[in-house]
């Protein structure tokens, strides 16, 4: 960290170690490659720019840095949203692509599955689906989530609780409704 402070190149252990973390939290907030990879460049130039002005709290292993990051991810996803909302486009819908290994029955019906399950996360409100991305795909810890949200780990945990019941719910509905 002292040394990035000191000179831009010596970023790169950083960014190594960071960036897979960061695009993955934009692909799923995203669903798009190529806007999460702008996004996740975004969020390291903005880091690097900043770098000078950001203090190291906590146990100095790195993780208030990450989550540091991790807040610029969400402003920068929040940014891409209201763009969104203000300039509406239509698009087409993102392919999920998924390898089966048994026939076009079983992915047909593995697809199905998965679109009901993105479906049920999409539903739920903003912050309870990004706890649900942090915890189980990003596997943060509630303290991180926390720092990241603005939030106390009791709120979060909550957040966290609900929305697996929510998606379960839904769930149950969509498999319910299946012939």
């Amino acid at each position: 960290m002292e040394a990035a402070r000191r000179n831009p190149l010596d970023f790169e252990p950083l960014y190594r170690k960071y960036v897979g973390q960061v695009y993955s939290f934009a692909i799923y907030e995203l669903r798009d490659p190529h806007r999460a990879e702008d996004l996740t460049e975004g969020v390291f130039l903005r880091a690097l720019a900043a770098l000078p002005r950001f203090h190291e709290r906590g146990e100095g292993d790195g993780s208030s840095f990450r989550i540091w990051l991790f807040r610029i991810a969400r402003n920068l996803v929040a940014n891409e949203r209201r763009h969104d909302r203000r300039h509406p486009q239509t698009g087409l819908d993102q392919v999920f692509e998924h390898i089966a290994t048994d026939g076009p029955a079983a992915r047909a019906e593995d697809r199905e599955e998965m679109e009901l399950a993105w479906r049920a996360i999409d539903r739920l409100p903003e912050e309870r689906r990004r706890a649900l991305v942090l915890r189980f795909v990003e596997e943060m810890s509630t303290a991180e989530i926390a720092a990241i949200l603005g939030r106390s780990e009791g709120a979060v945990r909550v957040l966290i609780h609900r929305a697996l019941r929510s998606v379960a719910a839904d769930l149950q509905r969509g498999m319910g409704g299946r012939r």
